[in-house]
């Protein structure tokens, strides 16, 4: 296995841009500074603290859009690791988020579940839903595994519009909020720390999950699936495996957004939705933790930090997008860093 570890060490290192561009060129001293384990736990304790003095700091509006981040980094560490770790290209991770959204709101709306009884049952149905689209996917590659999983995506959100169980095009309305030992979670505030929580919780589930050995197998099977295989290690196993754990990242995003919002409508999950995830996976950097993090915070806040240019605002922003591609094509942040 050694041999392997070496060459799949040598793969990873030619993710890294091997020779930053100026303008970005300041992002490699920062990995190097941030890379160090002092600095970066103080660096994390530093940002954990911020997150939880937020909500004294910022506007009520402020805070709605950071949870709205904060959703977004538990839904783009997912699907980092179905693109990012493994190598599978998912168009329609949305379906995931979806999953978990309905299943929730379905049974504690038609059925009367209490709210923490129903997350197991949708974790579960997150992970069927896994299976069912990593089963018939794990022979395809490149475009024909974009097609299916683009068309997985619009079957759930088509289903959701046209069955009566799902309300339909008007989608559910009314979900009730949880409680938690006799506390009502239903202020803008409560679930910002609700998703603090979550967002803290992903990312640690994710650096776990890279120093693993399944994280292991996931790298080795993106860069080479044959070499892989012909080293013992089950593909077919190491696929499904990623499927079935975006899958549970996204459901988790879904099941707390739905009580968020109080009401969901299939046009919540739509094609965009899903490209907006990956968006944010890219252009932070595949399979790089940090960089994820940052590609999330970038595609919430940077629209809303360019509100004032008004109908512009969307075309400067897909500009600068184009022009961090082009000047760091691996993503923003450097790949030494997990």
């Amino acid at each position: 296995m050694l041999p392997f570890k070496t060459a799949a060490r040598r793969a990873e290192a030619q993710d890294n841009d091997p020779a930053p561009a100026r303008p970005l060129a300041g992002i490699t001293q920062l990995q190097q500074w941030f890379g160090r384990p002092a600095t970066f736990r103080g660096a994390m304790a530093g940002i954990v603290l911020l997150l939880i003095l937020g909500p004294f700091v910022f506007s009520q509006y402020i805070t709605v859009i950071m949870t709205n981040a904060l959703l977004y980094v538990v839904l783009c560490l997912g699907l980092n690791v179905v693109v990012g770790k493994a190598g599978l290209l998912d168009l329609g991770y949305a379906a995931f988020f979806a999953v978990g959204a309905y299943t929730t709101g379905i049974l504690t709306l038609q059925f009367g579940w209490n709210f923490w009884a129903s997350i197991p049952v949708a974790l579960v149905a997150a992970a069927i839903s896994g299976v069912i689209i990593g089963g018939p996917t794990l022979r395809l590659r490149s475009d024909y595994l974009a097609i299916v999983t683009l068309g997985f995506g619009e079957i759930v959100r088509f289903s959701a519009r046209n069955l009566e169980i799902t309300g339909a095009a008007s989608g559910l309305s009314g979900i009730q909020q949880p409680r938690l030992f006799g506390w009502t979670i239903d202020s803008a505030v409560d679930f910002y720390y609700v998703f603090v929580v979550l967002a803290i919780g992903a990312v640690i589930a994710s650096i776990r999950l890279s120093d693993s050995r399944i994280g292991r197998a996931w790298l080795y099977v993106r860069h080479d699936e044959d070499a892989a295989e012909a080293m013992g290690i089950n593909r077919v196993a190491v696929k499904l495996a990623a499927y079935v754990t975006g899958a549970i990242y996204g459901a988790i995003g879904g099941i707390f957004f739905a009580v968020n919002l109080g009401a969901i409508s299939p046009e919540s999950f739509s094609f965009e939705q899903s490209v907006l995830i990956l968006m944010a996976v890219i252009l932070g950097g595949m399979g790089k933790i940090p960089g994820v993090i940052l590609g999330a915070f970038i595609i919430v806040l940077g629209p809303e930090l360019l509100r004032d240019l008004g109908e512009l605002r969307l075309l400067v922003f897909a500009i600068g997008l184009l022009l961090i591609m082009l000047f760091r094509p691996s993503g923003i942040w450097p790949g030494r860093t997990q």
